[in-house]
């Protein structure tokens, strides 16, 4: 039976061109004038202090940015990049630049799930500031009071088994009780040796029978037997 339901974001909830063609460049576009402008903010000074941590140096304010420019271009799930992002992103979605894409077959199985009492958990490699802020954000209104928390990197690459198990210790919840969605292989293999139930999102293509994990290719497909006895 399962009691809580953990969601990947890009290919999953959302469309894949939202994030790779309207948040990344913004972020990109925007991230010497947003450094520039909040230098000396604690919090952006505390990330700019991890990229130079995370690069195995020290690295001077023009290095600091090219060392995040370079992670932008080669798509690197690195944790002070991602929150840094996500600071953008807040100001973009504020000053309405774009709003959240969700689809709308993940809306509507969403909020039905949440009515049922199932819990529903966010785990991204973008932060967790961005991810509320795509929720909070979209067409359908604010959705971020239907999701009970949300995970990112700091609890563990999403291709690394022993995250989903701290994910799973997190909420207290046995493993062979929680729904990972995901579209991403990788992900979902990690996900099902940590004792995961999970379902492949495939939006574009055709589903296989033979894939190691259950096909589907939107929320309206997926078949869950649930408790919320929580």
């Amino acid at each position: 039976m399962i009691r809580a339901i953990v969601t990947d974001i890009e290919g999953t909830t959302s469309s894949l061109s939202f994030v790779k063609d309207v948040l990344f460049p913004y972020a990109r576009a925007h991230l010497a004038e947003f450094i520039q402008i909040h230098a000396d903010d604690p919090e952006v000074r505390r990330l700019l202090a991890d990229v130079s941590a995370e690069a195995g140096k020290p690295l001077d304010a023009a290095q600091t940015l090219a060392q995040l420019l370079e992670w932008i271009d080669q798509d690197k799930k690195v944790t002070p990049l991602k929150a840094l992002q996500g600071l953008i992103w807040d100001e973009g979605y504020r000053q309405g630049a774009f709003t959240g894409h969700v689809y709308e077959d993940a809306a509507r199985n969403l909020k039905a799930w949440h009515a049922c009492g199932l819990h529903l958990y966010i785990y991204s490699s973008g932060s967790v500031h961005a991810q509320k802020l795509l929720f909070s954000h979209t067409e359908y209104g604010d959705l971020t009071p239907w999701f009970s928390s949300y995970f990112d990197t700091r609890i563990g690459g999403k291709r690394e088994v022993d995250s989903y198990r701290h994910i799973a210790e997190e909420l207290r919840i046995p493993p062979e009780n929680l729904m990972f969605l995901s579209d991403i292989k990788e992900e979902l293999d990690a996900a099902k040796q940590a004792g995961f139930n999970t379902i492949w999102l495939v939006r574009e293509g055709k589903t296989d029978l033979g894939a190691e994990h259950e096909q589907v290719q939107d929320f309206d497909h997926i078949e869950i037997v649930f408790s919320n006895d929580l």
